[in-house]
């Protein structure tokens, strides 16, 4: 069985060693399920379509984790751009290889404004996965929790730059990731 992500910059692991995709790849290894991560840096959604053939269908995953939103937010993608790009992949997914689909969100923001401008991403996320019937992974909720479980803030869990996760944010990503993709697990068993 094969689990494809594919997103922007944090499912790349831009700036860190170790990203959430490498953790999940020795989790799942166990489980008989190998992860392709085709994400790169700073693409967006739109990055996404463009590159669908090559990026996705020429690999036909049984599982297809799309995690787009920070750089389109960051990028100037307008909402309704960015959802229908969305809509669209996992159309041409469904039509050509039928996969389990999953859509996840990122992390928070400590910035209000930016995390206004995100949470404008993560409603179309919510939106499209109600309406075309797919699985929504909240990241930014389990991220939330998890940082008022150990009394921490969002930079204490992203680079520099908050739009990326350091590593332990990257392990907080794998955990909600995990999380979400075992209701499928446990469905099939």
């Amino acid at each position: 069985m094969k689990l494809l992500i594919r997103g922007g910059s944090i499912a790349a692991g831009h700036g860190v060693v170790k990203s959430y995709a490498d953790i999940l790849k020795i989790s799942l290894i166990k489980k008989g399920i190998e992860v392709i991560n085709r994400s790169r840096y700073r693409e967006t959604s739109f990055d996404g379509i463009g590159t669908f053939n090559e990026g996705v269908a020429d690999f036909k995953p049984d599982i297809l984790l799309i995690h787009f939103g920070v750089d389109d937010a960051f990028g100037y993608v307008y909402r309704s751009e960015f959802q229908e790009n969305i809509v669209q992949m996992i159309r041409l997914a469904r039509l050509r290889f039928n996969p389990t689909i999953f859509l996840a969100t990122s992390h928070t923001f400590d910035n209000p404004n930016d995390m206004d401008a995100v949470n404008i991403f993560y409603s179309s996320l919510r939106i499209v996965a109600s309406d075309l019937s797919c699985e929504l992974i909240p990241v930014h909720s389990y991220w939330a929790g998890y940082l008022e479980k150990h009394n921490l803030c969002c930079k204490d869990l992203v680079l520099s730059d908050s739009r990326y996760p350091n590593e332990r944010g990257h392990e907080v990503i794998a955990e909600a990731i995990m999380k979400g993709l075992s209701k499928m697990f446990d469905n099939r068993q």
